[in-house]
């Protein structure tokens, strides 16, 4: 049989057994699972995509460990979120508004909430380009009209169910992006194995291991970001499930990363070809064109699972700004209005940057926190107050000189 027949046939088989499996199992119906999702869904949206071609035209063959440094440094920052969900939840909810961690938890929520708004919009925008796209349509009148009625949908549901209702919609699109994401996985796995030494066709482009590159690594954190939302999910699960979940969320999402990127090491050089999605697009398309369709899919879902991640995440930010006196209804209107707001009046593919630097921004303030609250609490010795001190000088070289991730249309 064929390739273009087999390879296609094996990755949808491989998209639905996933999917199936989460959700349907009972597994994937536990409150361990869906409060994994929602920091899963926002670490792998659409940059998960974009991530391959870009390491691949600036660090060719070192793409997978430049990959693995970003990974470890998010993971890093994620630690430190989880120092504050333990240690400075509890000191923040005594402290006054003179505390230098109430000061800076109050900077860093607006500053979040201004990233959040722009990444929802930036999200679902790109989700509905896609959708007029594939219907040949480049509208962005219509695109906005779609973000809109997704927001007001979302909305909807939050006024009448809260924020599990909303999690179930989150939930649905990361178990589809997962099985769509595995079958992209086993089509790149069997191409490599069906194709062997002719798999690929252009030269992998030579590895620019230079400040610049630095600096590209350091503004592709925000395709790893998302791990965050646990913080801000406390109205629905207590801080051990959250620092549980959101370390299970980030393993996950490092070991897909590296797996795709391994995968795709015999196409490299074709996927720094292009730019965004048409990198990857462009890749299992030379692989066998049916499966251009499950690039695009992974996409919309990708796009999806995100906007709903970092709106879930918004409106707990909306409420703990308002000293818990606004509710999960309340709290999500505002998110989503601040989203619409930006969809309407900006265009939130070239606001992405300030979506990137607001985000390194936010993990610097995070990091200052966790510095205040060991020192005042006495809850961590001199050597982890100084790594803390570290990721923060990082993320405000992020924030300063990072170079932020193209569009990925």
């Amino acid at each position: 049989m064929s390739g273009t027949i087999v390879i296609p046939a094996a990755a949808l088989a491989v998209a639905i057994a996933i999917t199936a499996a989460l959700m349907l199992s009972k597994f994937g119906r536990s409150d361990q699972w869906i409060a994994t999702v929602t920091p899963l869904a926002s670490i792998i949206g659409s940059g998960f995509l974009v991530c391959g071609p870009l390491l691949a035209r600036e660090f060719g063959l070192y793409a997978t460990p430049a990959m693995a440094v970003l990974l470890l440094l998010a993971y890093a920052i994620g630690g430190v979120v989880r120092f504050n969900i333990a240690h400075a939840e509890p000191h923040l909810a005594q402290a006054g508004g003179s505390d230098t961690a109430h000061w800076l938890a109050r900077v860093g929520q607006v500053v979040l909430a201004i990233a959040y708004a722009v990444s929802v919009a930036y999200y679902l925008k790109l989700l509905a380009m896609f959708a007029l796209k594939a219907a040949g349509s480049h509208s962005e009148l219509i695109a906005n009209v779609i973000v809109t009625a997704i927001l007001g949908v979302l909305a909807l549901l939050a006024l009448s169910g809260g924020l599990r209702r909303v999690e179930h919609v989150a939930h649905a699109s990361v178990s589809i992006k997962l099985g769509l994401i595995g079958g992209l996985l086993a089509a790149l796995a069997i191409g490599w194995t069906w194709h062997g030494e002719s798999a690929g066709s252009a030269p992998v482009p030579v590895a620019h291991l230079d400040f610049q590159s630095l600096l590209l690594l350091l503004g592709l954190l925000i395709t790893v970001q998302g791990f965050e939302t646990s913080r801000y999910m406390g109205e629905e699960y207590d801080a051990p499930t959250r620092i549980r979940t959101m370390r299970h969320a980030q393993l996950i999402a490092a070991g897909i990363y590296i797996v795709f990127l391994v995968l795709l090491t015999p196409w490299l050089g074709d996927a720094a070809h292009s730019k965004g999605v048409a990198g990857v697009l462009d890749v299992m398309t030379g692989i066998a064109a049916p499966l251009a369709s499950l690039v695009l899919a992974a996409a919309v879902a990708s796009q999806l699972s995100a906007a709903v991640a970092d709106a879930i995440g918004s409106t707990g930010i909306a409420i703990e700004l308002s000293g818990k006196r606004l509710g999960v209804p309340a709290g999500f209107m505002i998110a989503a209005g601040l989203s619409v707001a930006v969809t309407w009046f900006t265009n939130s593919v070239m606001v992405i940057a300030l979506a990137s630097r607001a985000f390194a921004a936010y993990y610097a303030i995070q990091c200052g926190i966790a510095i205040v609250v060991a020192r005042t609490d006495e809850k961590a010795g001199w050597i982890r107050m100084a790594g803390f001190g570290a990721l923060a000088l990082i993320c405000v070289a992020a924030l300063l000189f990072g170079a932020p991730a193209e569009g990925e249309g």
